[in-house]
């Protein structure tokens, strides 16, 4: 029996003109992709309503269709009430949920010392369901909708900030109506390997002399920010050790630049955990990076227990009156060297009382760049009382591109350094 068919919709006008990068949709593809579920496809549609119409009255005729986003309070937050029309159903207040709504916007009235009647038109909005549907929980004043419909389908509206989206999800999976739908489903096992080092045509290679695709395994290869994912789902019963056998032939190949086993934690997370395991605290000092190595170790819960802080040290000056890097090594070598990014790491590591530091200085573009230091030039420095050591980098792209992969890079670098220490048995 073909597993059930889901298809995500992602609403917003500006995904649409790429002010803002859509993070639902590869996110509900995956997560339904791991429940057993076949997205088949992630549509993303503006705020217009003859296209968001015309996307739901063709997601409605999957199993399970998933929606994100349009469910404000304002004129263009048009999800629901489209949703209804597309289902064939009536719009009604719920009171329950409006009374949920306006305690929950009462509380926002006084915080912000704005008036409640400001948000009165808002609540009996949000809280209108289409006949039949449930609310899955609040995040702010938006709610979670589930509406069963047709032979035992189901649509949901999620909220379309991501944060909010991830919150409410499990409950969607938890309802009954959902549950029967994985009930039909067969989540497919899966093996996944994440790798920093190789070219993805070079496991890409080495998958496809081994087998690669069919036999019952869908194989795929992402690089994402110099690391290489590789996800092995097992489509069919029996073909377990064909897989088994593909994931040996990648850790024959890429051992040692294998760090994961699973695709849920970050690299930034096992940074964390690597230092939490061994007492260790970490800082940063961070140049071409601009603060993103600290954006990503803070956005891990639970990061200040290990991660004291950083400097970022963009001009020279801050660089010599706040971690200490000597002038004559700024005037001598200037501010994009290993011994200036090693100075970085030393100082970050004495001034803010870590036991391991990271820092990066480099030409990130796209001015700058010199036939001796051209754009893309990074070096990476970490010291720890293991000792020091500090990397040189050519990295292509756009300055978007180098900040990020400077980043990553850093941080596998802080990763494969308290790794060798432990392998050294030091």
């Amino acid at each position: 029996m073909a597993p059930p068919r889901a298809v995500v919709v992602v609403t917003g006008s500006e995904l649409v003109r790429g002010d803002r990068r859509d993070l639902n949709g590869p996110f509900l593809a995956r997560d339904l992709t791991r429940l057993g579920l076949e997205p088949d496809r992630v549509v993303v549609v503006g705020d217009q309503p003859e296209e968001l119409a015309a996307a739901l009255e063709d997601g409605l005729r999957a199993d399970l269709c998933v929606v994100s986003g349009g469910l404000g309070p304002t004129h263009d937050d048009r999800t629901v009430e489209l949703l209804a029309a597309a289902a064939g159903r009536s719009l009604a207040v719920d009171e329950d949920l409006a009374a949920e709504i306006e305690a929950f916007s009462r509380g926002v009235a006084e915080r912000l010392k704005r008036p409640f009647g400001d948000f009165l038109p808002g609540i009996r909005k949000q809280a209108s369901l289409p006949e039949g549907g449930v609310s899955l929980g609040l995040a702010g004043t938006a709610p979670a909708i589930l509406l069963e419909h047709g032979d035992g389908r189901v649509a949901i509206a999620l909220p379309g900030p991501p944060a909010e989206l991830r919150r409410l999800w499990p409950n969607a999976i938890a309802h009954p109506a959902f549950a029967e739908i994985l009930r039909r489903a067969d989540a497919p096992a899966r093996r996944s390997l994440r790798f920093f080092g190789p070219t993805e045509s070079a496991v890409a290679r080495v998958l496809d002399e081994h087998g690669g695709d069919g036999d019952g395994i869908e194989a795929t290869v992402c690089a994402r920010d110099l690391e290489i994912h590789v996800d092995l789902l097992v489509r069919r019963p029996g073909s377990e050790a064909a897989a088994a056998a593909l994931a040996e032939a990648l850790v024959e190949a890429f051992g040692d630049d294998l760090f994961a086993t699973d695709d849920e934690r970050p690299v930034e997370e096992i940074v964390l955990d690597l230092c939490r395991d061994r007492g260790l605290t970490l800082a940063t000092a961070e140049s071409c990076t601009g603060g993103l190595i600290g954006a990503r170790l803070t956005d891990i819960a639970g990061s200040s227990d290990v991660f004291l802080g950083g400097v970022i040290a963009y001009s020279n000056d801050v660089k010599e009156q706040q971690l200490g890097v000597p002038g004559e090594l700024l005037r001598e070598l200037g501010a994009v060297s290993a011994e200036v990014g090693a100075a970085m790491a030393a100082g970050a590591r004495k001034e803010l009382g870590a036991d391991v530091a990271i820092a990066d200085t480099g030409v990130a573009g796209p001015g700058g760049g010199t036939p001796e230091k051209p754009v893309g030039l990074v070096f990476v420095a970490v010291e720890s009382p293991f000792g020091g050591s500090t990397e040189r980098f050519q990295l292509p792209g756009d300055r978007e591109a180098v900040r990020a992969r400077a980043c990553a890079l850093a941080l596998h670098l802080i990763r494969r350094h308290l790794v060798a220490f432990d392998d050294s048995g030091s």
